[in-house]
């Protein structure tokens, strides 16, 4: 049993000395960018020699992509949360989601360039661009299912779940790219209601009109 407790011990401590590694990894490419980021930069930022980074993660390519899939999966918990903590109804679950694009924990300035740093190499690194199309393609089906939902139960016409999912992600991604070159004028609040402007105009008979203050 003893044994069994110090393996224990010993796995956790090296899962979060990753993870701290990852942290240090995210601040140091949002304060740098992607490219000039080096291993020494995230040893420094972490407060740790070369040496352990090297240890856990070997290279910097395997470091960017447990960095990316580590905030890949942050996202779907979160997302999946969302989703069991909204109403039953298909209009509270989406409106959840669009909630949680915006809400700090998410569309925060650094973390938010972080993505916008791994999109703009995906061209180039069919691993990026692996995580990013599972992650997608999970968000897709998701958002997909509960419009083609509300779609049936409002009768609606002339209206595809596929553009709704895409025009929603489009308009999620661009308000993202607000937050991050505007941190100081950007409104969440006024993110939102652009958010909720356009489930009303696609869905007014379970999305209400926007009140104007």
């Amino acid at each position: 049993m003893a044994a069994i407790a110090k393996t224990a011990k010993r796995t956790a401590t090296r899962e979060q000395r990753r993870q701290q590694l990852i942290d240090a990894t995210m601040k140091c490419i949002a304060r740098k960018g992607m490219s000039s980021v080096t291993l020494g930069d995230v040893a420094h930022e972490a407060g740790l020699s070369q040496g352990i980074v090297n240890l856990h993660f070997e290279s910097k390519d395997k470091l960017l992509n447990e960095t990316l899939r580590c905030l890949a999966d942050e996202y779907k918990t979160q997302f999946n949360r969302a989703l069991r903590k909204s109403g039953p109804a298909a209009a509270d679950k989406l409106h959840a989601l669009m909630e949680l694009d915006l809400r700090p924990s998410i569309c925060e300035r650094r973390k938010v360039a972080v993505w916008f740093a791994f999109w703009g190499e995906v061209r180039w690194r069919p691993a990026y661009r692996e995580i990013c199309e599972q992650s997608d393609a999970y968000y897709d089906k998701v958002v997909q299912a509960l419009c083609i939902e509300l779609i049936a139960d409002g009768a609606y016409k002339n209206l595809t779940a596929a553009r709704i999912s895409t025009i929603l992600t489009s308009m999620t991604n661009g308000l993202w790219l607000l937050c991050l070159i505007n941190p100081e004028t950007f409104d969440r609040h006024a993110a939102m209601n652009a958010v909720d402007e356009y489930l009303y105009s696609i869905f007014p008979k379970h999305f209400g009109p926007v009140e104007t203050p």
